[in-house]
């Protein structure tokens, strides 16, 4: 928590930003691009903070389920999406039912499995005019279902209606997935503006993996980003804001801190935020598991595998030439790994989900995110403060919604707030 500063001295920056994350990143770079002095202190080796991707063998592994959605009007902003050279995914979902592995698709996007879809038993008109109408305001009018009562995702959709085999068998296995969240007590709001985006858009990865987002974010920013040094206190005072790093004070006239939200508390006085943690297990395969690159559920829920993903149908970048990289997402039971799936029964999942034989796949490596999401319970706070004082402000998609959206969002947001204190020379555009 943030105490009054000590003594003075020549500044090292005129804003620090503490974090290197999407938010941390967004806001330097509007706040550099608005002629300020800003600097970037991140404790890890490189940017990105939960957008990470490791190289293994040549195989690019994310850390966590991550995809990148183009239809987020923020990403559609600041993000140079072309750059990024975008793999995109088919719009639909393998669903594991007795004795089936079933196809669903938008028809949309993918009018020649229009056929499979209705013939997978998932399919009804009843459930799926439910489904239509509860999203139908999300889609035409977001701002509405903002301002709308909030309750759990599971009680919305039986209120709607929503209570067959697309809701059970789909819906409800791909959001635990997604929203790391087997119960559906996420916000019913939340998730509507997830699914408006998954109706909008579709998500991918870029050619090079995730980290080509921050990466991206923080070129123009130079040498202002440094990395390998820890915060571990911020001082703010009448004349500024005293910020300890490694083995040396840093001054500045504000600070943002632009961390996660299980951290923030130990920069100011916000309370930690509560996280949802998640696994991520990424298997190497001579030959694809299924024949198209859609996102495979378990509808029969018997196993510890939320979703898979079969990257490089659509990424052949993500594995060297002739392998193929599966991706399995498992929900965490603590921050202890130990508690955590075996790979035995992971493998097992997985091979009952796409019915083959799955005992030749090699485990590339596993990634255990303990604070993968902020939890978004309702009612669903969608624009929290970001300025706790005139010198102290902070960033994260635990501050908007827990998205690269909001991450983005929160950390335009922040620097916004900075530049209207600096008179309308450093005013920001309208938004």
């Amino acid at each position: 928590m943030p105490a009054e500063a000590k003594g003075s001295g020549p500044i090292d920056a005129e804003v620090l930003v503490v974090g290197a994350g999407v938010a941390g990143l967004r806001c330097a770079a509007e706040l550099h691009e608005a002629g300020v002095d800003v600097r970037v202190l991140e404790r890890s080796a490189a940017v990105g903070g939960r957008i990470r991707t490791d190289v293994v063998d040549g195989f690019r592994c994310d850390r966590g389920f991550q995809l990148l959605n183009p239809a987020y009007p923020a990403v559609r902003r600041y993000v140079d999406v072309p750059a990024l050279r975008l793999r995109q995914f088919g719009a639909g979902a393998l669903v594991r039912r007795e004795g089936a592995l079933a196809t669903v698709a938008d028809p949309r996007r993918a009018p020649r499995l229009v056929v499979p879809t209705l013939r997978s038993g998932l399919i009804s008109p009843r459930e799926v005019a439910a489904l239509a109408r509860w999203l139908a305001p999300v889609l035409t009018r977001p701002r509405s279902v903002l301002e709308a009562p909030d309750t759990t995702l599971s009680a919305a959709l039986t209120e709607a209606g929503v209570t067959g085999p697309l809701r059970r068998e789909l819906l409800e296995p791909f959001l635990a997935g997604v929203l790391a969240d087997a119960e559906g007590v996420t916000s019913a709001t939340f998730a509507r503006l997830l699914l408006r985006s998954f109706a909008l858009g579709a998500p991918g990865v870029p050619e090079d993996g995730m980290r080509s987002l921050p990466e991206q974010l923080a070129r123009p920013l130079g040498d202002r980003v440094t990395t390998g040094i820890e915060v571990v206190g911020v001082r703010a005072g009448a004349a500024g804001v005293e910020v300890d790093a490694g083995d040396r004070t840093w001054r500045a006239e504000a600070v943002v801190v632009a961390v996660g939200g299980e951290a923030v508390a130990r920069l100011t006085p916000l309370p930690p935020v509560p996280t949802k943690s998640l696994t991520t297990w990424w298997f190497a395969s001579d030959a694809a598991p299924a024949p198209l690159p859609l996102i495979a559920v378990d509808g029969r829920r018997r196993g510890p595998v939320q979703n898979a993903l079969e990257l490089t149908s659509a990424a052949p970048s993500y594995a060297p030439a002739g392998h193929h990289l599966v991706e399995a997402t498992t929900l965490a039971r603590g921050t202890d790994s130990s508690e955590e799936a075996a790979e035995g029964e992971v493998r097992a999942h997985l091979a009952e989900i796409y019915g083959i034989d799955t005992r030749a796949w090699r485990l590339v490596i596993r990634h255990h995110v303990p604070h993968a999401l902020p939890s978004q319970p309702p009612p669903l706070s969608a624009r929290q403060p970001v300025e706790l004082s005139d010198r102290l402000l902070v960033a994260g998609d635990h501050r908007d919604t827990g998205s690269i959206q909001g991450a983005l969002v929160s950390g335009t947001r922040a620097a916004h707030a900075l530049l209207r204190r600096r008179g309308p020379a450093h005013r920001p555009a309208a938004t």
